[in-house]
């Protein structure tokens, strides 16, 4: 329970910071890069590092960026598509979606494992 509060209470506190940044940046489309994906994973790897170690946040911050990258190439992917051939956003971005599975566990593979 106790550590139940504590995430609460990080995670709230890093969303509201993140939030606040988010305000304050211009212009305001560089808002969403500081929501709440960054605080949530920051009070994640500091309950991590408390509770399980550094050895074991360390991969835990590997495993995060290599889905980030995955994300990124994915959207990228999907951005072009839809650009090119105009197909509803529904079948490109689930169809696409095993680009990110792939580019995913690729990097798990190669880079986490």
């Amino acid at each position: 329970m106790d550590e139940l509060i504590f995430r609460f209470l990080i995670g709230g506190t890093l969303v509201s910071a993140f939030a606040l940044v988010g305000d304050a940046v211009r212009p305001k489309s560089f808002a969403g890069l500081f929501g709440a994906a960054p605080s949530i994973a920051l009070a994640t790897l500091g309950l991590t590092v408390a509770t399980k170690g550094r050895d074991y946040a360390a991969i835990e911050a590997r495993s995060m960026i290599a889905g980030a990258i995955a994300f990124f190439i994915y959207a990228l992917i999907v951005s072009k598509v839809m650009l090119r051939y105009k197909p509803p956003a529904l079948v490109a971005t689930s169809a696409l979606m095993l680009v990110w599975l792939a580019t995913a566990f690729g990097l798990w593979f190669v880079w986490v494992r």
